[in-house]
């Protein structure tokens, strides 16, 4: 099997190559390094099968693979919406080069979508019958929209074409080489904590998440590609529901900190609550997350102390190329 991971060096594209070579597959890692970094996929370059290629989805291209997984797409707030353009022409131009490859060669292709399709919902918790709430004029709709839109093209290829897809829609996902300055809430708390600086709290913090250990969520990914029954989108996330108040104070209690919670306005569009229904998952795939937010969080924080502990090495880390 030879298998093409868009987005491969970031933090779920690199556990995703890391666990295709360990089932014995050729991996061909592509990425532009805009949120992806060499050191996540440094270890990986032992395997006799992975090769990397630095290209932007954005611009064409050709390989020869059985499988393509299209994750490239910077899928933090802060890196989103920095240049909001290029964000759209990643998800929507991307998912035209995978899906146009994916004919080419005949390959499977799996789309990592995303929650952030139900925008804040009026419905709660989110099954994939719901169509979502999202203002697509917001400062969050480069994302959200091009997810929508990649999940139409990912359909209309497979009904007009025959191309063979798989949708997921990725509920909060955290773990080991998240970026430190991503913006997201399981980064952002750890850092805050283990720097000792206040732990920024939007709102009241009681807005909900469900947060995935990103091994579970890998597993996910892997059973729904090899599945041959529907091609989705199925959810995949971890039904645990957590307010933001309640990480935040688990975080303080793991890391041993002292840093207080400063509260600062809710951003714009930003949902209130969020948690899957995961009932397709369950009955088409077998799936359930098995690591629970406490080992999954102390994990991720010793990730975090080592990452911190390295000297700091000046990276590049907004795109400089204009939006066209």
């Amino acid at each position: 099997m030879r298998s093409l991971v868009t987005g491969g060096a970031g933090f779920l594209g690199s556990h995703l190559c890391e666990r295709l070579l360990q089932r014995g597959e050729e991996v061909i890692c592509l990425d532009n390094y805009f949120t992806g970094r060499k050191r996540n996929i440094e270890h990986l370059r032992d395997y006799r099968f992975f090769e990397t290629v630095r290209h932007d989805v954005v611009d064409p291209f050709k390989y020869e693979v059985d499988r393509i997984y299209n994750l490239a797409c910077p899928a933090s707030p802060i890196h989103y919406q920095h240049n909001p353009i290029k964000t759209v022409k990643t998800s929507v131009m991307g998912a035209i080069n995978s899906l146009g490859l994916a004919k080419r060669v005949g390959a499977r292709i799996l789309q990592a979508s995303t929650s952030e399709v139900y925008g804040d919902p009026e419905i709660h918790p989110q099954p994939e019958e719901y169509r979502g709430n999202v203002n697509p004029i917001g400062a969050r709709a480069c994302y959200d929209e091009g997810k929508r839109c990649a999940e139409t093209l990912f359909f209309d290829y497979h009904r007009q074409n025959g191309v063979d897809i798989r949708v997921v829609r990725i509920f909060n996902t955290y773990g080991p080489r998240m970026l430190a300055d991503d913006g997201r809430v399981v980064s952002n708390f750890i850092v805050q904590a283990l720097r000792g600086e206040p732990l920024t709290l939007f709102g009241e913090g009681t807005q909900t998440r469900s947060f995935c250990y990103v091994d579970d969520l890998v597993e996910g990914i892997l059973r729904m590609m090899d599945q041959e029954e529907e091609p989705g989108p199925v959810n995949l996330g971890n039904p645990g529901e957590f307010t933001i108040r309640e990480l935040a104070e688990r975080i303080l209690a793991i890391t041993g900190s002292a840093s207080p919670l400063e509260r600062r306005p809710l951003p714009e569009d930003d949902p209130l609550q969020r948690q899957p229904i995961i009932a397709r998952a369950e009955a088409l795939l077998g799936w359930r997350p098995q690591i629970a937010l406490e080992e999954g969080l102390r994990s991720t924080v010793e990730y975090f102390r080592e990452d911190l502990a390295r000297p700091v090495v000046p990276r590049r880390t907004i795109d400089p190329t204009p939006a066209a």
